[in-house]
């Protein structure tokens, strides 16, 4: 097969992936949650169980006008909501599904490259607080960049663990490394990163920048139409993305019960699963005080995830 046929069919589906799982996701979202709260939810756009639900939501995003604020600025707020989904297609490009090679763009430095291309996300949130000249969208993305500043580190020194057990940034290099033992050894490392990533997409209970009942919606109240739905995807490809890499960094990746040919399947499983701890803790959890969110960083996060640091330089050295 020539190279370029074979980069474009790699492309293309990261793309058929990146607009169809966190369709899946949000659609599972509306279920369980209606499921775990005892209503109904909605359940007459299509036949059975309202599985069309989804469909209906989008259709009404597009008649919807998308209007710009007449003291906004026009350009940098236009262009926020496509910020916010740019970051997670490029994760996306380089998450490893299955063995030789099941990637988009395998990359010796794939880890580097997620850990930078995520923290862009706190971009599109501020030029969508700022550009709105609104004081609600304001407050929202001050929030936002304490909050996502603050998460930044453990986040990242969660994920050094284990590419230092492993000892590669490669990311399929990370899985061919794992081992069933390291679900307890690196196991505090695997809270932190989940965690901080809920913190990351800003999903409850760290929904503070958004915080509907204080700010209206945040640093998305200005937005209609297309451009908010292009910012609730963004937070469902989020999901995806951030399940995806807690599968891959600390649950072994394609690994299981599974030939190896059908990696893929178990990978995507393995994320499912973990997206839906990411839906039942937004309905078990009430959303954090800005205290309280900033004291679980410095005071728990941080610390746990240096001391595994810690424990896996000290492993490492005696095993070697």
């Amino acid at each position: 097969m020539p190279v370029w046929l074979e980069l474009t069919i790699r492309v293309l589906a990261v793309v058929v992936a990146f607009l169809t799982l966190p369709l899946i996701v949000g659609q599972a979202e509306h279920k369980v949650m209606a499921h775990m709260q005892g209503r109904l939810g909605p359940m007459y756009a299509g036949a059975y169980h309202g599985w069309a639900q989804l469909i209906a939501d989008g259709v009404k995003f597009v008649q919807k006008e998308s209007v710009t604020p007449a003291a906004a600025d026009g350009p940098v707020f236009r262009l926020a909501p496509f910020v916010a989904l740019l970051p997670y297609l490029a994760v996306l490009l380089v998450i490893p599904l299955g063995p030789d090679g099941l990637v988009a763009q395998p990359l010796d430095i794939g880890l580097l490259m997620v850990l930078a291309v995520v923290g862009i996300g706190v971009v599109s949130v501020l030029m969508a607080a700022w550009a709105s000249a609104n004081k609600y969208s304001l407050l929202g993305g001050v929030r936002a960049a304490a909050q996502l500043l603050g998460y930044e580190l453990p986040f990242v020194l969660a994920a050094a663990s284990v590419a230092m057990a492993a000892g590669t940034l490669s990311l399929s290099g990370i899985v061919e490394a794992w081992q069933p033992w390291w679900l307890l050894w690196q196991a505090p490392a695997a809270v932190v990163f989940f965690t901080a990533g809920l913190a990351e997409i800003r999903r409850p209970p760290f929904d503070m920048p958004i915080a509907d009942s204080e700010l209206v919606f945040g640093y998305m109240t200005e937005y209609t139409g297309l451009r908010f739905a292009f910012f609730l995807l963004a937070e469902y490809v989020g999901i995806v993305v951030i399940s995806a890499l807690t599968v891959v960094l600390f649950l072994g990746g394609w690994k299981g019960p599974f030939d190896e040919s059908l990696g893929w399947l178990w990978t995507l499983l393995k994320t499912f699963a973990v997206a839906f701890v990411v839906i039942w803790v937004r309905v078990s959890y009430p959303r954090l005080r800005a205290d309280q969110l900033q004291r679980l960083c410095w005071l728990v996060l941080v610390p746990v995830a240096l001391l595994q640091l810690i424990l896996t330089a000290a492993v490492k050295v005696a095993m070697d």
